[in-house]
């Protein structure tokens, strides 16, 4: 519906009808350009309703002013179906209240904005949930749910979102207030009463073609008000995608939650034959059989490791079944005909396929050669017993436009999700992209099924309706929706009066941005817009995973708002990369989502797509002062490890500096809040205590010497080199002061931060190829040798989660042999090349400068591979006969460093203690400090709201006696200033419990006779 307002006008109409919340900027109308659709529709006008009086108020206003208004949830829909070009009403910020549960009658009664894991936490209390449940039920609404009739995987079992709802009070585009249930007679209301007599005209139709299987979910579900179905009203506004009215609140059932379901998983040849065998299993009626692709399988492993996927059977292709607890599997195995089989028991096995099938969205879209696989044929549903032929003509399809795609899905109820490789940042692929979809709707329609099996038809597919449907049909989807909104003013464009299929495309409106970047983005193309567009909008930053072990999006955890969440910033980047809403890397809304971004790196593993924020911040603070004066924060703490130093040679006075009333304006000076406490250094180093410590024989070990434990906490260092050394390793650090260029990474000064990587590079490869393994303590300084060096220095960027090369997998010890080589002919000695300072027979190091008798040479070369730096938890779990001290009675709360869950996994660690026998509980989230972040003026309080979503509430629970493990510099600086309780890294833990005079002998094996 066209319109002559401007957003200023709207907006100023809104707060005068009472919305309190009206948001025009750019940002924010970038932020709510899409949602997890491939579509980019600019809204005029974001609005956050807190009652539904506001939502009566911004209609009549849109009504008025003849603007578009598109109710809008968690923005998960990726049809097309949440983004308009007018308001858009977010109902997930304030009107989110469960308003009561009733137990007996089953029912509980929510505002739209209710996420569906808060509803089934309540309902959980009285045994009993929400049935459907879609693979986003942890960020996706109750009112976004039924919009699109929303379904997921254990809909066979209990319905679809249609088949759950008892009442609905909604407001129809007319402005007219409605409770809409089953058997609700015209009464009074003129629209119900113009939809009974719009019925009564096509009931041949909607009798013949509407209804015919469970999935079919494409057009409106007018199947609901045949007479001999109750006319029920409620039922059949579910899935009309905002386009009949506005939900204000929802009645809906709830169902026994089941009993100690039992999973089956059985394997195939492929997923058609996994479609096969659909028939066989659903006679047992399962609550759940979902198909999952071997490919999506694979990408799990390359990017998180083997740990990540449980042992499956044979096949490449699996259906999960899932069985009501009292069910005995041997029923589903004889009928199934599959190769292999395995019954999982083990909860949290179960819990891991599952998060992969949840995950299935984001992992098929995963970049291949640089461009990422799109929704458009996403949800498309077949009746069951046919869905094996359809799948097989499905891939004969593509493979005839030379496309490629990974089918899973909801194969018990005949769904099929896909992501494809459409080619849309070519010329010519938007045609590609037409013309495939329009013959997938003739397949699907000559099956006699739906184009759309639960996510509606939105933008994506509205205009192929004619495919499925007669034009009987379609004449009474639009009568029906001009009883509820003939202005016209709900969601236009979907279902009736489609907007083309391929207009408002927002791949294909991006610009490469290629030159001149500071990371290479190999995955991506050498291309930063691919890299930003790998977020599809899923949402899952959206959703609190710190239960889970998860870290992304602290932020968002902190302020709920849709600009700190990785979305909503991937969304400004890559209008950013259209250029003609947001305009250039200096732009202010970029660097207003950019503010708050912790540079965590959670979401590198946490989310599906892959999107690495704290890599793209860096790269955006690069291009935005590259050859201009930065801000003093980034190279006062940027430069720490320059500072620190310096601080080096006086550390007494540097403490004192601090502790002095300068400390207040030198703070103000600094960009440092006042409220933070600088750390103090330490009186003596790391370095400096080395030095002087003999040197134990073994097998060489480097150890990397970060900055923050050489400076400020060099205990920890020290307690390493002991836990080293009792596991029969004779340890070595770089003579030259090295640095990973961490800090000058988070601050965007790349140009440095490659200069001191390529440096320490140069200096550690030779060992690393000579087989010495190079163990870090600071986790942030590993993941940078396992992921930024790559994207820094060239040689592709690794995957998250690096399992160790092979050759140091199970490190066998060699300890008692008097020499052993530090690298390329490196003579016996511990030092490997050096600075002066060392001594014969004491502490040895390598590096360059002048040399110990003992030192091996610094060799200097053109860049390298980067060398694999391994954790220290990771190198002992490797390591032949070690056994660590035992940990019996040590209770502790472990905070896992954010960079080590997103880059090297914290399984080795978690193994370790265990292995040790203590009882350890792992906190998701990040500890909000976050290196530079918590520091820097302004995000004080952010950082400590961080800190208080999980951490904080983790080490309180814990109480006095427990202990608190965080290996990360800036967790155990945020817990002493926040909870005042002293972290201890996982060296020192260990060095703690060891037994000096037994240790080293139990962990040495015999070499007699050898």
């Amino acid at each position: 519906m066209p319109t002559s307002a401007r957003p200023e006008q709207i907006a100023a109409a809104l707060r005068r009808a009472g919305l309190a919340e009206v948001d025009v900027s750019t940002r924010r109308r970038a932020e709510y350009s899409s949602d997890a659709s491939l579509y980019r529709v600019v809204p005029s006008v974001v609005a956050f309703p807190r009652a539904a009086e506001e939502v009566a108020a911004a209609l009549e206003v849109c009504r008025s002013l003849g603007v578009p208004l598109t109710a809008r949830g968690a923005g998960t829909s990726i049809a097309g179906n949440a983004v308009g070009a007018g308001v858009v009403l977010d109902f997930s910020r304030h009107l989110r209240r469960i308003r009561g549960i009733d137990p007996a009658a089953r029912i509980a009664e929510v505002e739209p904005g209710v996420v569906l894991d808060e509803l089934q936490r309540a309902a959980a209390g009285h045994g009993l949930r929400f049935g459907p449940d879609p693979s986003t039920h942890n960020r996706c609404t109750i009112g976004g749910m039924i919009g699109n009739n929303a379904c997921g995987s254990r809909a066979l079992g209990f319905g679809r979102t249609s088949d759950n709802v008892a009442a609905l009070e909604v407001l129809t585009g007319t402005g007219e207030h409605l409770v809409l249930r089953r058997g609700a007679g015209p009464g009074s209301s003129a629209t119900l009463a113009a939809l009974e007599k719009a019925v009564g005209a096509h009931l041949a139709v909607i009798r013949t073609e509407l209804g015919r299987f469970g999935r079919q979910i494409s057009g409106y579900s007018l199947e609901h008000l045949l007479p001999e179905r109750g006319f029920d009203t409620a039922r059949a506004f579910v899935g009309s995608e905002g386009t009949w009215g506005v939900l204000l609140s929802a009645t809906v059932e709830l169902v026994p939650v089941p009993d100690r379901p039992v999973l089956v998983v059985l394997g195939y040849p492929d997923m058609a034959d996994a479609a096969d065998a659909v028939t066989g299993v659903l006679p047992h009626r399962p609550i759940a059989a979902e198909g999952l692709d071997a490919r999506i399988v694979d990408v799990v492993r390359r990017l998180r490791g083997e740990a990540a996927v449980p042992q499956l059977p044979s096949g490449g292709g699996w259906l999960l079944v899932e069985l009501p607890g009292e069910s005995d599997p041997a029923g589903v195995i004889r009928d199934a005909g599959a190769l292999d089989h395995r019954v999982v028991t083990d909860p949290a096995e179960a819990a891991m396929l599952w998060r992969i099938r949840e995950d299935g969205a984001g992992l098929a879209a995963r970049s291949v050669g640089g461009h990422m696989s799109h929704a458009g044929w996403e949800d498309a549903a077949v009746p069951p017993e046919r869905l094996g032929a359809y799948l097989r003509e499905f891939e004969a399809l593509l493979a005839e436009r030379g496309l490629s795609g990974v089918p899973y899905g909801h194969f018990g109820d005949g769904c099929v999700h896909v992501r494809i490789d459409f080619p849309l940042h070519r010329p010519g692929g938007v045609k590609v992209f037409r013309d495939f979809l329009t013959d997938a709707a003739r397949l699907v329609a000559s099956y006699g099924g739906s184009m759309s099996g639960e996510h509606g038809d939105g933008r994506a597919r509205s205009e192929l309706l004619p495919l499925m449907y007669s034009p009987a049909a379609l004449r009474a989807f639009e009568e029906v929706k001009g009883v509820f909104d003939p202005d016209d003013v709900l969601n236009p464009g979907v279902v009736v009066r489609p907007r083309p299929l391929d207009a408002d495309l927002r791949v294909p409106a991006a610009v490469p941005l290629r030159r001149g970047l500071g990371f290479a983005y190999d995955d991506d193309g050498g291309d930063f817009t691919n890299a930003v567009h790998r977020c599809t909008g899923v949402g899952k930053c959206r959703a609190d995973l710190t239960g889970s072990g998860g870290v992304m999006c602290p932020s968002y955890l902190a302020t709920r708002d849709e600009k700190d969440s990785t979305r909503g910033r991937a969304r400004v980047l890559q209008e950013m990369a259209n250029g003609s809403l947001v305009r250039g890397w200096r732009a202010p809304e970029v660097h207003q989502v950019l503010e708050l971004c912790l540079a965590c790196k959670g979401c590198a593993s946490d989310c599906p797509t892959g999107v690495d924020m704290a890599t793209y911040k860096a790269e955006v603070l690069y291009q935005s002062y590259r050859r201009r004066p930065r801000p003093l924060s980034h190279y006062v703490l940027g430069g720490l490890p320059r500072l620190a130093r310096m601080a080096s040679l006086a550390p007494g006075l540097a403490n004192r500096l601090l502790g002095s009333p300068l400390a207040g304006p030198g703070k103000r000076l600094a960009g440092v809040d006042a409220r933070r406490d600088l750390p103090s250094f330490a009186p003596r180093t790391f370095r400096s205590w080395f030095r002087r410590h003999p040197v134990a024989p073994g097998d060489p070990v480097l150890l990397w010497v970060d900055t923050f434990t050489d400076h400020f906490t060099p205990q920890v260092g020290i307690a390493a080199v002991r836990v080293l050394e009792d596991a029969g390793f004779s340890v070595r650090i770089p003579d030259k002061r090295l640095c990973c260029g961490l800090t000058y990474i988070s601050t965007g000064r790349l140009d440095t931060a490659r200069r001191l990587l390529r440096r320490a590079v140069d200096v550690l490869a030779p060992h690393a190829e000579a087989g010495v393994p190079i163990v870090g303590l600071e986790p942030s300084c590993v993941a940078v040798f396992r992921s930024d060096a790559r994207d820094l220095l060239g040689g592709g960027r690794a995957p998250a989660r690096q399992t160790p090369p092979e050759p140091l997998r199970r490190l066998p010890s060699t300890a008692g042999s008097a020499s052993v080589p530090a690298g390329p002919d490196a003579p016996e000695s511990s030092r490997v090349p050096g600075d002066s300072s060392g001594a014969p027979g004491q502490g040895a190091s390598t590096g360059s400068g002048p040399k110990d008798p003992r030192s091996v040479g610094a060799v200097r070369r053109s860049p390298v591979a980067v060398p694999h730096v391994l954790t220290l938890a990771e190198l002992l779990m490797e390591r032949e006969g070690w056994e660590p001290p035992s940990l019996e009675g040590v209770r502790a709360v472990a905070q896992p460093h954010c960079h080590h869950h997103a880059v090297m996994g914290w399984d080795a660690d978690r193994a370790l203690l265990e292995r040790a026998g203590a009882a350890v509980e792992a906190v998701g989230g990040c500890c909000g400090l976050a290196g530079n972040f918590g520091v820097e003026r302004g995000h004080y309080e952010v950082s400590v709201a961080v800190a208080e979503t999980a951490l904080l509430p983790a080490v309180r629970r814990a109480g006095e006696e427990a202990v608190v493990l965080a290996d990360g510099f800036s967790c155990r600086t945020q817990l002493a200033a926040l909870a005042d309780r002293r972290g201890v890294h996982l060296a020192e833990l260990l060095a703690s419990r060891r037994d000096p005079a037994g240790q080293r002998s139990r962990n040495t094996p015999d070499r007699r006779g050898g």
